[in-house]
């Protein structure tokens, strides 16, 4: 059996050796375009900025590596350029001599990936304006960072690579500013997390320049200008184009393949495309939602490790199948750690599903064990059914253990309230005796049971200042006086039981705390004396951060005065 691969990254390097280990005698080949294969996708932002040293880190696997351990013909530099699916063979040139040649194949993957969204605008293709995919694309960045020690960069869009790469250049010292049409970073977060990645960012003098839409670019000397619709231009001594990334489909295409969303290959569960013989894997391809069940490009290095071994099973005679992909992420920012799995408010409600939410600010261990450090979690149930759909964390430390933790339930169908009988490891250096992901089971079940109902940031401003309700900050009179939310009066929780006669009955009671606790235990002791009690779910410290990240996005500025 001989089976071509095409493109030898995250899904064709895995496919291929998975290959060799399930077949000794198969004939595998490998082309690749680009001069390196195997590489880290997710540490090219960290060889620019000097958190890795040594180019070869970026790569996990060489050509001769793979030859010499499974027999594997990898060919780099070389672009397939067609697929005929009814002769089963493939055009390739070889880049270094421009010549083309024909290969057969008995079966072929497709592991094209995707490629950076390059909008058509002027200016894309100037000297100082670099895109961030391959690891040609970092040596140019890194070479030009050296050469030309640049004092400033822009960075149009807020995903991923344009968060790490901000990260890198402010530890190279650059003034940086990213640029972008949202009003947030990081699309899979909802926007009241995104605000503590915003207030992250504007800490570590990274500015941020939402609601503007780059219409091209132009060089003056040494000076770029990222030229913005109906405003004045960002002038910089580089660019980044981070503005997102698209199925790289063109073979597929002109195969005759069957496509789906924005071009991508559409597959079946056991990785074949609607062509015999012919199956495809990573980020090229179509996928489906596991929580949703809906089609979805999911692009990330492991749902592209596992499709590439499921299509190599299937070649091989072994049943295999991919379910889906919940899209779970985690990224460093700084020393903050940010992470996703499942779906967020937007995506349920495009959806069709209501949705309970809760934000709950545990610490990352006992807090009497010295340094624990807040994470803010903010989960997703199905209001109906009350199963998890999703989960947000951004914190410090232990906030990849817990969504690893929330991400298995999710798979495994459990729902909120089910999170607190999980048995999970306890010491003081690592955990609570009740574990953060325990809290949110135990906050679900008071929700679902009817024993606390809960009220969110958009509802604080419609809140009404008339005295129709009554607004309660639960915190002691310090904390009261750092910082209130308007319209809030002061009772400390622990004096509420001997001052229940300053909160007139008959009134919807709304109240806060710092972290969402003492407010609970509050509205249980209001409830208890026949009021109608709303706990706000994340406590001042939430709401003031949000606040105050919705005040900067607002802020503008004249013409030649703008902060970058």
């Amino acid at each position: 059996m001989k089976v071509i691969i095409v493109g030898g990254v995250a899904g064709g390097a895995t496919a291929a050796a998975r290959l060799r280990r399930l077949d000794e005698q198969a004939q595998i080949i490998i082309f690749e375009r680009s001069r390196y294969i195997s590489y880290a996708n997710c540490g090219l932002p960290y060889y620019v900025g000097g958190v890795i040293e040594d180019k070869n880190d970026l790569t996990l696997q060489t050509p001769d590596s793979l030859w010499r351990r499974f027999r594997i013909d990898v060919r780099v530099h070389h672009e397939v350029t067609a697929v005929d699916t009814d002769s089963k063979t493939v055009t390739v040139r070889e880049l270094d001599s421009g010549g083309s040649f024909t290969e057969n194949y008995d079966r072929l993957i497709l592991a094209t990936g995707a490629k950076p969204a390059m909008p058509k605008m002027e200016g894309v293709g100037l000297a100082n304006v670099f895109s961030l995919r391959t690891v040609e694309d970092t040596l140019r960045i890194r070479e030009f960072v050296e050469n030309r020690q640049p004092k400033s960069a822009v960075i149009a869009g807020g995903g991923y690579i344009g968060i790490e790469m901000a990260e890198n250049l402010r530890r190279l010292g650059m003034d940086v500013t990213i640029v972008q049409r949202p009003n947030q970073l990081m699309a899979p977060l909802d926007a009241d997390m995104a605000a503590l990645v915003h207030s992250k960012m504007r800490s570590q003098g990274v500015k941020l320049k939402f609601g503007s839409s780059v219409i091209g670019f132009e060089q003056d000397a040494e000076k770029v200008s990222t030229l913005l619709k109906d405003e004045c231009p960002l002038i910089s001594d580089m660019v980044i184009l981070a503005i997102g990334i698209t199925p790289d489909t063109s073979l597929a295409k002109e195969a005759g393949l069957e496509l789906g969303i924005k071009g991508s290959i559409i597959v079946d569960e056991k990785m074949q495309t609607s062509a015999q013989d012919v199956y495809a894997v990573g980020d090229a391809v179509q996928v489906k939602h596991y929580v949703t069940g809906e089609d979805a490009l999911i692009s990330l290095a492991g749902p592209a490790n596992k499709q590439g071994r499921i299509a190599a099973d299937n070649i091989c005679g072994i049943e295999s199948t991919y379910k889906g992909s919940m899209g779970s992420s985690i990224i460093k920012l700084f020393d903050m750690t940010i992470a996703t799995t499942g779906i967020n408010e937007r995506t349920a409600a495009a959806s069709g599903i209501e949705v309970e939410k809760i934000v709950l600010s545990p610490a990352s261990h006992a807090a009497y064990y010295p340094g624990g450090k807040t994470m803010v979690m903010k989960v997703l149930c199905d209001k109906n059914t009350q199963k998890l759909l999703g989960a947000q964390i951004i914190g410090y430390d232990g906030v990849d253990k817990r969504i690893d933790v929330l991400a298995t339930a999710i798979h495994c169908g459990m729902t909120g309230p089910e999170l607190k009988e999980l048995d999970l490891a306890y010491a003081p250096p690592f955990s609570s005796a009740k574990d953060p992901v325990n809290m949110a089971g135990f906050v679900f079940e008071n929700v679902f049971d009817g024993l606390v109902k809960h009220f969110h940031f958009d509802d604080v401003a419609k809140l009404p200042r008339d005295g129709s309700v009554t607004l309660l900050d639960a915190r002691t009179d310090a904390e009261y006086k750092r910082g209130h939310a308007e319209g809030f009066m002061n009772i400390p929780v622990d004096d509420l039981r001997e001052r229940l006669d300053e909160v007139p009955t008959g009134k919807p009671v709304y109240v806060m705390c710092q972290s969402g606790l003492r407010s609970y235990i509050a509205c249980r002791i209001l409830s208890q004396n026949g009021y109608d009690c709303y706990n706000f779910s994340g406590g001042y410290s939430f709401y003031s951060a949000v606040f105050h990240d919705v005040l900067a996005s607002k802020e503008t500025y004249p013409c030649g005065m703008e902060k970058i």
